[in-house]
């Protein structure tokens, strides 16, 4: 069995091969850009999570034919979802970056077209180049904003393109083998039904806050290059329960400009100090907290297949209301 844990024979492989694809600035076509280097060893901590990917996608992949035994062929569909700002863009390149593919990151806004069909046709484009460049992981950001309810919506283009999304992730069980589809939403109960169907998104992965570790690294990681005191990132890191990535990022940002007046006012360089980082982060919340709140309300009275069980096991053991 390989370990996947020793990627040294890949890495060359990597650099050469994974490439994320985008399209150009009139929309006319798809063009290539830099590679990312991300894989599972940059995400901290969420070790579920990336157990459930590795059992779904990566191994499906490396072991063909271990889990053809079981009907199981490599490609298919995931769906993200959990409080903004918690790395779910970040996880889906590692997941490209881990099994050695291409990377194609849509949004709905580099799809849209004033022209009937237009948008729909921009879609199918970005998964037959992906048909093209397979190994791929086609990452759809936002999935509410382009695949929401078809029964809410007023447009018809609007479910047309439901519709096309639809069609193209069908083609995963016939012809789309080593297409790899992630979805990343902040509100998944706002999708279209059809979506949630066996073969499409059926793969649904909560992805939590940071925990108190983790929110050290963060810290750590954007406090790199700065000039600092000797920093107990740890007490902060428990100071901030609850806080998303991006909480923390811009918890450094306000120490930052706590740093940067003392600069304006001495003339010289100051360094960032454990109170310039305790005090930005007593004048901010988690903003996830409202995203728990939300969430709690339709796993409890709107789950009728227990798909957001994990969030309401979450909220209880962490305390949350």
């Amino acid at each position: 069995m390989t370990d996947f844990n020793d990627r040294d024979d890949l890495a060359e492989r990597r650099r050469n091969k994974l490439k994320v694809l985008h399209l150009d600035k009139d929309g006319k076509g798809l063009i290539e850009t830099e590679k990312p280097k991300e894989t599972f060893q940059d995400v901290g901590g969420l070790d579920a999570v990336k157990k459930k990917i590795r059992m779904n996608f990566i191994l499906p992949m490396k072991q063909p034919e271990m889990f053809a035994a079981y009907g199981k062929e490599a490609g298919g569909s995931i769906l993200l979802y959990g409080p903004p700002g918690c790395g779910k863009t970040f996880l889906a390149r590692a997941i490209a970056g881990e099994i050695d593919a291409s990377f194609i990151h849509v949004e709905l806004q580099a799809i849209l077209s004033m022209y009937v069909g237009q948008t729909e046709s921009n879609l199918h484009d970005l998964f037959e180049k992906a048909r093209e460049n397979k190994p791929c992981v086609i990452f759809i950001d936002e999935l509410d904003a382009m695949g929401g309810s078809r029964n809410s919506m007023r447009q018809h283009h609007d479910r047309m393109l439901v519709n096309q999304l639809l069609l193209e992730l069908d083609g995963l069980s016939s012809f789309n083998d080593g297409v790899y589809v992630i979805g990343a939403t902040n509100t998944p109960w706002y999708l279209d039904p059809a979506l949630r169907r066996p073969g499409r998104f059926n793969h649904l992965t909560f992805v939590p806050p940071p925990e108190e570790q983790e929110r050290a690294t963060i810290l750590q990681l954007k406090l790199n290059g700065k000039p600092s005191d000797k920093l107990d990132l740890g007490r902060i890191a428990k100071e901030t329960k609850h806080f998303s990535g991006a909480d923390l990022e811009q918890i450094v940002k306000d120490a930052v400009e706590e740093a940067v007046e003392r600069m304006m006012e001495s003339g010289e360089i100051e360094p960032i100090t454990q109170e310039d980082i305790r005090k930005a982060a007593k004048q901010r919340k988690a903003t996830t907290l409202e995203w728990f709140a939300t969430a709690k309300n339709y796993a409890t009275f709107s789950d009728v297949n227990s798909d957001y069980g994990v969030v309401l096991d979450y909220i209880k053991t962490n305390g949350l209301k």
